[in-house]
Parts: structure tokens; sequence; C-alpha cells
């Protein structure tokens, strides 16, 4: 592997068990507003680049579409550590950047004074961090660069695409909420719609009732998340997942049902949508974040407020 990057750990926050933590990636632009530095990049140039983010390293960046999920996560995390202070399964979080470290003290600076758990920050020179997120075992990557999910999804790493995004969402728990087809189910079922129309969809789905649909991108983590919420209390739980899919409950939410109950995925909530848009659900529910690979579902998500990360189709 390519080495042509720095990783520096951060010492001011209690280092995981990497071998057992849940390794969560984000890069710098979906946990900070950094769309005005991001234009200069592309205007100006890395040189220009650098030197404002030297001269501009002791002004805080503005919190980004993903910082109230890393705000809740790490409310996760030390309430696991508060049942059990032995406890190794936690979340992890790394912080990337394509840029140099040379401008990455800004970056460093502002997770500090946000008080954020980050263990690990990577400055990546301009390479892609796909390569990197597998060799640290990295079990969701959100980011605000387009080929980098692409990227990720082609080795088989959950990723999103993360637009910017202001939302208001709890500080007393973590909400996700996915999609069901292509990104909690495989795409088996999107296939037969786009190849053969609506109603031999609902003809493949009643054949297949009793047989589970295939795996999508984001069943494992939705797995580990059914597996942290075991620890808690049903009644003091801090972890609420959701499943908001297109899927009809009469003719199509059947499989859908059989098939989290196969994986003994237990989801706190479904809505099965029959087409409707899912902004209104969300709005209902203010999910720290939404998974779905329908741009439109995206747009619907923000029109409401929420923060929604696009998984996109195609990177096989």
């Amino acid at each position: 592997m390519d080495t042509d990057f720095e990783v520096i750990v951060n010492t001011g926050v209690p280092q995981k068990d990497s071998a057992k933590a849940v390794t969560i990636a984000i890069s710098a632009r979906a946990l900070f507003d950094m769309e005005e530095e991001h234009e200069l990049f592309m205007t100006e140039g890395p040189e220009e680049y650098v030197n404002h983010q030297i001269i501009n390293e002791d002004i805080p960046l503005k919190e980004g579409i993903v910082f109230p999920f890393i705000r809740a996560i790490h409310m996760v995390n030390e309430r696991l550590l508060s049942l059990d202070p032995e406890e190794k399964q936690l979340f992890q979080i790394i912080l990337l950047s394509t840029h140099s470290a040379g401008g990455g003290v800004r970056i460093i600076k502002s997770v500090k004074y946000y008080g954020l758990d980050v263990s690990k920050f990577c400055f990546l020179n301009g390479h892609d961090p796909s390569e990197y997120l597998k060799s640290q075992n990295v079990l969701l990557f959100l980011s605000a660069c387009e080929t980098s999910v692409c990227n990720a999804l082609k080795r088989h790493i959950p990723a999103a695409l993360m637009l910017k995004q202001a939302s208001a969402t709890s500080k007393d728990q973590l909400k996700v909420a996915f999609d069901g087809d292509s990104v909690l189910f495989s795409d088996e079922t999107d296939v037969v719609f786009r190849e053969k129309g609506l109603v031999e969809v609902f003809k493949y789905e009643k054949e297949m009732e009793q047989v589970p649909i295939g795996e999508g991108p984001f069943k494992v983590f939705a797995m580990i998340l059914g597996e942290m919420k075991k620890k808690f209390p049903p009644e003091d739980d801090p972890i609420c997942t959701y499943l908001v899919t297109a899927r009809s409950s009469n003719e199509l939410g059947a499989r859908a049902i059989n098939t989290l109950r196969h994986w003994g995925l237990q989801i706190d909530e479904a809505f099965f949508m029959g087409g409707s848009p899912k902004g209104p659900v969300l709005a209902e529910i203010k999910p720290h974040i939404f998974f779905d690979d329908n741009p439109g579902n995206i747009l619907g998500a923000h029109e409401y407020g929420i923060p929604a990360g696009l998984v996109l189709a195609g990177c096989k």
C-alpha cells in the first residue's frame, strides 16, 4: 500500500481497541463546513489553500452536516462505558483530509476546540482514501467527495455522500434511518423494477416472500447498531434505528420484514411509504443521519433539515 500520507494520533482522547472498535471514517469537509476553503482550493490551488488555513488556524471551523452525528456517537460511547468501564465495542472516529498536514493544523485545533472524540487524523496528500479505509477496517465512511465515496463502495466499504445541510437533531439519542432496497438490502428488487416494471416486481416479491433479500452495503453497520442496542435496557436505549422504505406495506412489506427477522435485526420503527415522499416522516423522526440511494429522497430530506447521505449507485 502507498504510504505517502500522514497519520496523527489524537493523544487528547482515550484510544480505542482497534480490533474491537466500530471504526467510522469522516472527511473533514463532512464534519466541518469547509465549502469556502474547498472553493479556494479548486480555484486558487493547494498553495493558497494551505496559506489560508495557516493564517486562520486559530479560528475554529464551523460545524458541518455530520457534526451532530459525531456528537451522538460520543454520547453512546459514554453510555456504554457507564454500563461497563471495560467495554471494547466502542465507536472509533478517524478524520480524513485529502490535503497535506501542512494545512491541517486548523482541522486538528477545531476538533480539540469542540471536544470531539476523534482518535486519529489522516492527511492523504491527494491520494484516494479507499485503500487506507480498507486497511483500518472502516465500517462506515462519510464524505463530501463523490469519487471517494464511489471508490469506497467499490471496496465494499459502506459509504455515503454528504451534502451541506443545516439540521436540528436530538442530543439524548443516536438516531439512524436507512432506506431499504440498495441500502440495507441488495438492489435485486430495484433491478427487476428497472428491467421489467412494477407489475413484475409484485410477482417477483410474492414468489420470493420467504427468501431473504440479499445484503445491502449498510447491512453490517445496521447489525452492529443492533448489537449495541442489546447492551441497554429497552426503556433506556440511546440508539434508535429506522427503516424508511419506498416499499408498500401490503404488496412489498412482507419480504422486507421476513428478511429483518431472518437477520435477527430489530428495527425500532419501520415506515413503508408506498412511493410517497419520505421528507415528512423523516421530519417527525429527526434522525442524525438518513441513508438513501435516491437523490430525490436526499433532496426531500434536506427540505426538512434532515442530514442525509447519498449511497451512490453503479459503484461496482
